[in-house]
C-alpha cells in the first residue's frame, strides 16, 4: 500500500485568529481539514464547496459535542492526524479583583475544553501509532504578566500538561508541541479578551496600565498570523517535532529572558536547595 502524503487536520476555534488562517493555508494545499466554530456558519466562507473540509459546530466546554466531533471526523476522513487546540480566550484582571465566574469560564474552555478534545483524539492516534498534538499557549505559559494572572495561570497549565503528554504519548508515536505566540494582528484582542475593570488604585500602573495598553494595542501588532500558520506546518513536517514553537520577536526575546533568569536564581538558591535533603 503507498504511504498516505497527506495530513488530516482537526482545528478547533476557527471562527478568527489563528486557527482560521492556519484553516486557509491547509486547506488551500488541499489537506483534508475540520474546521471548527461555536457557530459553523461563521467558517462557511472557508469550506463551502470544498471536497477536503468538514465544518462542524464546536464548544469545546460541551463534552458531548467535543466527542460527537471527533467521531464525525473521523467517519469522513477516516483518521484526525494533527489536533490543533486553539479554541480559547483571555481575561484580564488584577488578580485581587478577578470574578470568580469570569476565571471559571475561562479555565473551562481554555483548559477543561483542551483536556477533552486531547483525550478524544489520542486513541485514533494511540491505534495508529502516529499523530501531532498542537496546543496553542501563550508567552503567557512562561510568564505572568500584570492583569494576566489567571490566563497565565490557564497556559501554564497546559504546558504541564503537555509536557507529561509528551512523555506518555511519544513513545507511542504522537508528538506534542507547544505553540507559543507573543501579539500576532488578529482580533484577539477586540473579540477573545474578556476584562474586569480596575476599581483598587493601587493596581492602576501595574494591572490597570497593561489592560488598557491592550485594549488599545489591536491592529498594531507586530506578528503575522499567516507565517504563525506556516510556522505550524513547518513544526508538523520536521523529522524532529518542536516541542516549543515561540512565535514572534517579542515572545522569543521574552521568553528566553525569563527562563535565564529563572536558571540564574535557581543556582543561586543550589547550596539551600541542596540542603533539604536528609544527610546521606
Amino acid at each position: 500500500m503507498a504511504e498516505v502524503s497527506f495530513s488530516v487536520w482537526f482545528i478547533t476555534g476557527c471562527s478568527t485568529g489563528f486557527g482560521r488562517e492556519l484553516a486557509k493555508l491547509t486547506l488551500d494545499r488541499g489537506w483534508p481539514t475540520v474546521v471548527t466554530a461555536r457557530d459553523k456558519s461563521r467558517v462557511a466562507d472557508l469550506t463551502d464547496g470544498r471536497d477536503n473540509a468538514l465544518a462542524l459546530d464546536l464548544d469545546v466546554t460541551d463534552m458531548d459535542q467535543t466527542g460527537k466531533a471527533v467521531r464525525a471526523a473521523e467517519e469522513k476522513f477516516g483518521r484526525i492526524d494533527v489536533l490543533v487546540n486553539n479554541a480559547g480566550y483571555g481575561y484580564q484582571a488584577a488578580i485581587e479583583e478577578g470574578e470568580e465566574d469570569e476565571i471559571r469560564a475561562m479555565f473551562d474552555a481554555n483548559v477543561f475544553g483542551l483536556f477533552a478534545m486531547t483525550r478524544a483524539v489520542l486513541p485514533g492516534m494511540r491505534s495508529r501509532r502516529k499523530g501531532h498534538i498542537i496546543n496553542i499557549t501563550s508567552l503567557a505559559g512562561f510568564m505572568g504578566l500584570p492583569g494576566s494572572g489567571y490566563y497565565a495561570a490557564t497556559k501554564h497549565a497546559v504546558e504541564g500538561f503537555s509536557d507529561a503528554l509528551s512523555l506518555e504519548a511519544g513513545p507511542l508515536g504522537i508528538k506534542v508541541t507547544c505553540v507559543e505566540p507573543g501579539p500576532f494582528r488578529t482580533d484577539w484582542a477586540g473579540r477573545s479578551l474578556k476584562q474586569t475593570p480596575g476599581r483598587i488604585a493601587d493596581y492602576a500602573e501595574t494591572a490597570g496600565a497593561r489592560m488598557a495598553a491592550t485594549s488599545g494595542y489591536s491592529g498594531r501588532q507586530p506578528g503575522d498570523p499567516v507565517r504563525a500558520g506556516e510556522a505550524m506546518i513547518a513544526a508538523t513536517e520536521a523529522e524532529e517535532a518542536p516541542r516549543h514553537l515561540v512565535l514572534g520577536a517579542f515572545a522569543y526575546q521574552n521568553v528566553t529572558k525569563k527562563l535565564k533568569e529563572r536558571l540564574a536564581q535557581i543556582e543561586l538558591w543550589e547550596e539551600i536547595s541542596l540542603s533539604a535533603d536528609f544527610p546521606s
